[in-house]
């Protein structure tokens, strides 16, 4: 029985076709182990979104061949997909799969023998056609599902669409089957997870479905008690979407609405399918339905063109914005894409210098909306890690909680009072009571 360890980079769509990869190789009779196990076999799945594609793949190729130096290993991901050949003469690794392939990769590599060099399957990203389900299970207390794929937005400073292919999904039908499986795995929490999941319904290059009729049938799954919305452009967040959500028992109130800059002026640089003006409304409209919603946020600094000014106008349009917290994005130059070509370079210096800025606001912004909820009470579904005694989750809304831990808590929603925020800055809670847990 060979041994297969997997590692995966990057995006909660990563980590669900990790998991999904790794259902297949247990199906066929591999066994999976940890990644210091001395595996037979070592799956890593890459990210080009970040800087340091490259040198975090070779770092985790080298400590593989550590722990073992005859295992076979495939890498596949992103950044398999945008540089297979560069891939290929990192020593040690022997096979690369694209987009096209990597779901393929028991039969094109058959027994996992190494070889003289390394194989490369990676066919053009145009042939990245077929939608491939995913879903991870068993690695959390949550579930990330994947609903999309692709995308068909050119925005400037992207290689998703050139890693990924173009926009498609998986049918309604399809997903609540996935959905169903979840279920009776007593998983309590479902993430929506994609690329551009608010372009969700092109199949065969047509659209055939609507966002609204995937989140209003998911709606009707039994046994899921949450559903949570990933990430969702803010032009393809209608108030169709958002008046549902209010309403709804399982969808919660948390949206993650990439804004990537607060000066129209960059974000038409950017080739974003929207202006500030938009955003403000999308977030205006969640917080008049619900005051308590949490919203997060992406933004990229230091693109091409952004002077002190421009910067300084997405600072203010985010101070004043009532949103949660902030993913924050250090501009990277990306080869083959607009902006890699684009004048006007930010020097680094100023870029790490805004980027801190900006995670400090995002700090200040996350206290105080939990601030605002102390003193309310919310169901938490609490996790298995453990920390000093401590136990944590979080809540519908998105603040995470911790108490004292108890393993009858465990992948549990209870009901908690939010008390004070400690010096770790998650949410102390008054005790809950055991009596209360529901299934």
């Amino acid at each position: 029985m060979k041994k297969v360890a997997f590692y995966t980079l990057g995006c909660k769509l990563n980590y669900a076709e990790t998991s999904t990869i790794s259902r297949m190789f247990e199906k066929k009779g591999y066994k999976k182990v940890g990644f210091e196990e001395t595996p037979d076999i070592f799956i890593i799945n890459t990210c080009s979104v970040t800087e340091n594609a490259d040198k975090k793949c070779k770092k985790i190729v080298k400590e593989a061949k550590k722990i073992s130096p005859n295992g076979f290993i495939a890498i596949i991901g992103c950044y398999a997909q945008l540089k297979p050949q560069e891939i290929a003469t990192i020593p040690g690794v022997d096979a690369v799969l694209g987009a096209a392939e990597k779901f393929r990769l028991i039969e094109l590599l058959d027994d996992f023998s190494v070889g003289q060099e390394a194989k490369v399957y990676a066919s053009s990203i145009a042939e990245a056609e077929v939608f491939n389900n995913a879903y991870s299970i068993h690695d959390r207390t949550r579930t990330f599902l994947k609903v999309q794929d692709g995308c068909n937005y050119g925005c400037a400073f992207c290689t998703i669409p050139l890693a990924r292919g173009k926009s498609r999904s998986d049918t309604i039908d399809n997903i609540i089957a996935a959905a169903n499986e979840i279920a009776a795995t007593e998983v309590k929490e479902i993430v929506i997870t994609g690329v551009n999941i608010g372009d969700f319904g092109i199949h065969n290059g047509k659209r055939k479905e609507k966002f609204i009729d995937l989140i209003q049938a998911l709606d009707q799954v039994e046994g899921i008690n949450r559903f949570r919305i990933s990430s969702i452009e803010p032009n393809l967040l209608t108030n169709e979407a958002i008046s549902f959500v209010a309403q709804s028992q399982n969808f919660v109130p948390h949206f993650h609405i990439p804004l990537q800059s607060g000066s129209n002026t960059i974000l038409r640089k950017m080739g974003r399918r929207y202006l500030r003006e938009l955003y403000e409304d999308r977030v205006s409209k969640i917080k008049g339905l619900m005051p308590h919603c949490c919203i997060g946020v992406d933004v990229i600094v230091g693109f091409p063109g952004e002077t002190e000014e421009l910067f300084l106008e997405t600072y203010e349009f985010l101070k004043e914005l009532p949103i949660s917290y902030l993913h924050v994005f250090t501009y990277s130059e990306r080869a083959n894409t607009r902006a890699a070509e684009m004048d006007e370079a930010v020097p680094m210096k100023i870029r790490n210098k805004r980027s801190k800025m900006l995670r400090i606001l995002s700090e200040k912004k996350k206290r105080a909306f939990y601030e605002e909820n102390l003193g309310k009470t919310y169901t938490v579904l609490f996790e298995g890690d453990v920390e000093d005694g401590k136990m944590f989750g979080f809540t519908e809304n998105y603040i995470r909680v911790s108490a004292k831990y108890d393993p009858l808590l465990i992948n549990e929603l209870k009901n908690v009072t939010l008390v004070e925020i400690n010096e770790k800055g998650s949410v102390d809670v008054y005790e809950p009571e055991r009596e209360e847990i529901h299934h």
